[in-house]
């Protein structure tokens, strides 16, 4: 099942990702026929970006966080704080009906509320993706069908094309990791893939992928 491919598309084309050494880092087949590939990528102005797709006959999630680099020249009139968000996508198929679509500059300071003044601010509240906790006033969420998730390529391209223009009018050129300890600690400690993983790949496996590759800063 390849249900994103238009999304991963668009990503690829908006923002210059290249494979580095060692790029793959898991390919791995579970229970119920599941597989799972774990890659990183990197570009001029971004420390990483990690995927995680995970797939079998009936779902297919997949998961990317963008890490820009430190630093830089901060737009002084923008509200964007010490450091530039992350942007991270939870592109989520349990089954047909059953589609969560999510992304969202993802700033790695607690408690602040980043905003993008060209982007729709979101009026809900939705729970795991607390505004101003790590997820800004712009965060994107949506539930469909299967055949619904291209319906939502345009805000996407959208999101991704703002962000594109906020990393190179920035041009981050530091590599100050511990920038994002605090923001994989919270993410670890919110996401729920991890007991998900056990389930498909054993324990062992999952807290690996977890630790060692979704939020490895987490130190």
């Amino acid at each position: 099942m390849n249900l994103w491919k238009n999304y991963k598309k668009i990503l690829h084309e908006t923002i210059s990702l290249h494979n580095g050494v060692d790029s793959v880092w898991a390919e791995w087949e579970g229970r119920k026929d599941t597989m799972l590939t774990a890659k990183t990528y990197t570009n001029k102005y971004l420390i990483k970006a990690r995927e995680v797709e995970i797939w079998n006959e009936n779902s297919c999630i997949y998961n990317n966080i963008l890490y820009p680099k430190t630093g830089g020249d901060l737009c002084v009139q923008c509200d964007w704080g010490s450091n530039l968000p992350c942007f991270g996508m939870d592109l989520m198929g349990f089954n047909e009906n059953r589609v969560i679509i999510v992304f969202d500059f993802q700033h790695p300071t607690e408690n602040y509320m980043f905003s993008h003044p060209n982007l729709p601010v979101a009026t809900e509240d939705y729970r795991f993706f607390e505004k101003g906790n790590h997820f800004s006033e712009n965060i994107f969420v949506r539930k469909c069908k299967m055949d619904e998730v291209d319906q939502y390529v345009g805000e996407f391209a959208q999101y991704l094309d703002a962000y594109r223009k906020m990393v190179n009018a920035v041009e981050p050129d530091g590599v100050d990791t511990s920038v994002y300890a605090d923001f994989d600690v919270y993410m670890k400690r919110l996401d729920p893939v991890g007991g998900y993983l056990k389930g498909i790949f054993g324990e062992e496996k999952a807290e690996e992928l977890v630790n060692e590759f979704l939020f490895c800063y987490n130190k």
